[in-house]
């Protein structure tokens, strides 16, 4: 079995997932908030130390006509930033849309209440690492 983290990347937070070969599926942990315009290094390295992950799965978002989004240098620089500290394969994955079927299945299992915004994060990062692991043959 294969354990893997996948992160939601933003400029102000970040949402992270864990997630595992054998099942295909990923579970949503926490949202990092950004201290500075810098990742909060610590809690992803104590997120590391707890879960030991194999690898990274970091999303990058692109326009609907299948171009990066102008801020898309930041994550590729997160993606490197993430290799370099903790020595583990990064894997960039198309994360089109994930947000929003992030929110639609949090208001859906609230009832239509709005979902609470850290919560979003974290949900997109699991969708971000179970799509990789399902297009990668995970479970």
């Amino acid at each position: 079995m294969t354990t893997l983290l996948g992160f939601d990347f933003g400029p102000r937070k970040i949402g992270i997932a864990v997630g595992q070969t054998i099942t295909g599926s990923a579970t949503p942990l926490v949202t990092l908030r950004s201290r500075n315009d810098k990742p909060d290094w610590d809690g992803i390295a104590a997120l590391v130390r707890e879960w030991q992950p194999e690898a990274f799965v970091v999303g990058l978002p692109f326009t609907m006509d299948d171009k990066e989004v102008e801020w898309s240098a930041q994550i590729h620089r997160f993606g490197r930033q993430l290799e370099g500290r903790f020595r583990l394969a990064v894997h960039l994955i198309d994360e089109r849309l994930t947000s929003i079927e992030a929110r639609r299945q949090l208001a859906e299992a609230s009832r239509g209440r709005s979902a609470d915004r850290d919560a979003v994060d974290a949900v997109a990062a699991a969708l971000i690492l179970e799509t990789w692991l399902c297009e990668h043959g995970a479970g």
